[in-house]
């Protein structure tokens, strides 16, 4: 998790959501991915799937069951579907998302019964360091929007 915070603190320093992730695979990362929504004016852009996209490319492969995600903030309905069809085999992420998380706080795309594969998910994995990092870079947004 300590590498997919890595990859949040790049994402806000490039004025993006600081959100990061990683895949590993037997205790390796293959893959990295921030978001560069902004960057790239993307709205696709999300960490996982920048991640994601990478490990298809490292494999050769479009099924990742043997991988694990560390992402810094809980998946959205996007991502959480693009981890599914993946069929990656573990996503363990730090804060939660009250607001769009699909990985059990406001759906739960990511181990629903209805669809053909159901990824394992932990929750709270520095937990707090991922909140802090949200936190601060939305407070220095306000404060910058509020002195113009």
């Amino acid at each position: 998790m300590n590498q997919a915070f890595h990859e949040a603190q790049k994402a806000a320093d490039a004025g993006d959501i600081p959100v990061g992730a990683v895949i590993v695979h037997e205790n390796r990362i293959v893959a990295r991915g921030h978001n560069q929504v902004e960057l790239l004016n993307d709205p696709t852009a999300h960490a996982e799937m920048i991640a994601l996209s990478a490990a298809f490319e490292y494999f050769n492969e479009k099924y990742l069951s043997e991988c694990c995600m560390y992402v810094t903030l809980e998946p959205c309905a996007m991502c959480a579907g693009a981890l599914v069809w993946s069929k990656i085999g573990h996503v363990i992420f730090g804060a939660q998302d009250a607001q769009a998380g699909a990985c059990g706080s406001l759906f739960n795309i990511a181990s629903n019964d209805h669809l053909n594969h159901r990824v394992k998910l932990v929750q709270g994995v520095m937990e707090q360091e991922c909140e802090a990092l949200l936190h601060a870079f939305f407070s220095d947004r306000r404060d910058k929007k509020s002195k113009k």
